[in-house]
């Protein structure tokens, strides 16, 4: 691990007066481990667990706002939480382990990083080693002719196969959050859809906040009335492991039809993923398994699977098609 400076900061402002050559920490169970394999290599490291960003709250129009510095726990049982979005409750408690969840932020989780061993390898995009875009842009992609069975298959490019490994974000994703941020510009908020980018030809910008910016907090919006949601998770074993493939569902049935519904999926994209051609395939037909075996295969359309990883397209689909079945039951 290469040195660096530290810098506790006692208000949002002082954060971001400190932000030049600085990364943000809060609980650092991704930076902290990619600062110990060279992949992060910040100049200054600027503690933001003081600020007041730590708070759960009703927001006057009926949903919730969440604090970036809620940890994964508090979020994953608060009350409001399971009762009104119990998808990203159940997404929080598949996701790590509880001692992970007990310090993993909001905020960190929006920006976790791809598990991809090629770019956590520490030698990665040098010469000699092996090739990584979002590490050293050029250097190529090794995933590419690799080992490839956890990358994915919706969003990828040439340049970047990497999958996107938040259980939390699939879940947002779904409900719609919108994320505010502050920086040396002044304030703005940023559509849940818009803050991940697709790798294209630059996979080393992964989201949208621009240098210095923060996460202040994420409001979730009102309820759907009537809504049922469900978190479907797949992975190797049962416990802190990473998707395989995943799914999100928020949906309402009105006699027999289905009248609202989100579909976002994990697993299987470079960002999470929210899958428009489910919705459309399921948006006032009929709740049965036709219906979501046919939205599943709009879903997976324009998967681009590699050597290692075909089988998550027909993983993913089965998914889809169990989550449904289980929101509409």
């Amino acid at each position: 691990m290469e040195t660096f400076s530290y810098v506790k900061a006692p208000s949002i402002d002082k954060a971001l007066a400190s932000a030049q050559q600085a990364k943000f920490i809060a609980g650092g169970t991704t930076l902290v481990d990619l600062m110990k394999l060279n992949v992060e290599t910040p100049k200054t490291l600027v503690d933001i667990n003081l600020l007041p960003l730590d708070k759960i709250e009703k927001l006057p129009d009926g949903g919730l706002r969440i604090g970036a510095l809620v940890r994964n726990s508090d979020l994953a049982w608060n009350a409001d939480v399971q009762k009104s979005y119990a998808v990203l409750s159940e997404a929080l408690l598949s996701g790590a382990s509880p001692q992970l969840r007990n310090m993993a932020t909001t905020g960190g989780n929006l920006l976790q990083r791809t598990r991809c061993m090629y770019f956590r390898e520490p030698s990665a995009g040098t010469p000699g080693g092996y090739g990584c875009n979002k590490r050293t842009p050029g250097s190529g992609c090794a995933a590419m002719d690799g080992f490839n069975r956890m990358h994915a298959v919706l969003g990828t490019s040439e340049h970047c196969i990497a999958t996107h490994p938040s259980d939390m974000c699939v879940a947002m994703a779904a409900l719609e959050a919108v994320i505010h941020v502050e920086g040396p510009k002044g304030k703005r908020t940023i559509a849940f859809a818009d803050f991940h980018r697709l790798p294209g030809d630059t996979p080393q910008i992964e989201n949208a906040l621009e240098h210095g910016e923060l996460v202040i907090y994420v409001d979730l919006p009102k309820p759907v009335e009537g809504a049922k949601s469900t978190y479907l998770k797949l992975r190797d074993r049962a416990s802190y492991e990473f998707a395989l493939a995943s799914a999100a569902i928020i949906v309402r049935v009105d006699g027999g039809h289905i009248r609202y519904i989100r579909v976002a999926m994990g697993g299987v994209g470079t960002k999470p993923w929210r899958s428009h051609e489910a919705e459309a395939a399921l948006m006032g037909k009929p709740a049965n398994a036709a219906t979501f075996k046919a939205a599943a295969e709009a879903a997976l359309a324009k998967a681009k699977p590699q050597k290692d990883n075909a089988f998550k397209v027909e993983l993913a689909k089965r998914c889809l098609v169990r989550s449904l079945k289980t929101a509409t039951a």
